[in-house]
């Protein structure tokens, strides 16, 4: 690059490095580190939804939503804080959604696809809990 590019570039980079919502500031880290619950929510979906819990989930869900209305107000607006609140408040949503829908139904149709590792989805579907018997 010469001459203009390479300061059009180096000015974009100064800006983004000195913003008040850039990488100098907590503005940034905090919403880059809180992905962490959205990548634990999204984990869940392994786990049966008898083992989720409510609250947590409630909890999850109430600050993300919270929390995006507050990025929204604070100086300067933080839309990446936005954004990953968004998600982690969905991801409880969703939580929510599977937990309400085993009670009624005793059915967990999102377990089935992404249930314990090293098994099929029809092995899941299929699968009994019984004595376990050996042969001598």
């Amino acid at each position: 690059m010469s001459g203009a590019a390479a300061s059009a570039g180096a000015s974009k980079f100064q800006a983004f490095m000195n913003h008040p919502a850039g990488p100098k500031t907590v503005f940034f880290w905090a919403p880059v580190m809180k992905w962490c619950l959205v990548a634990a929510g999204l984990k869940d979906l392994s786990r049966p939804a008898e083992k989720l819990s409510v609250s947590q989930n409630l909890a999850l869900t109430a600050t993300g939503f919270i929390w995006v209305r507050y990025s929204m107000v604070i100086t300067p607006v933080n839309y990446s804080l936005a954004a990953v609140n968004f998600f982690v408040g969905t991801t409880g949503l969703g939580q929510l959604a599977r937990i309400w829908h085993y009670g009624r139904t005793h059915e967990d149709p999102v377990g089935k696809y992404f249930g314990p590792a090293g098994s099929t989805p029809s092995e899941r579907t299929t699968q009994k809990i019984g004595p376990v018997t050996t042969s001598a």
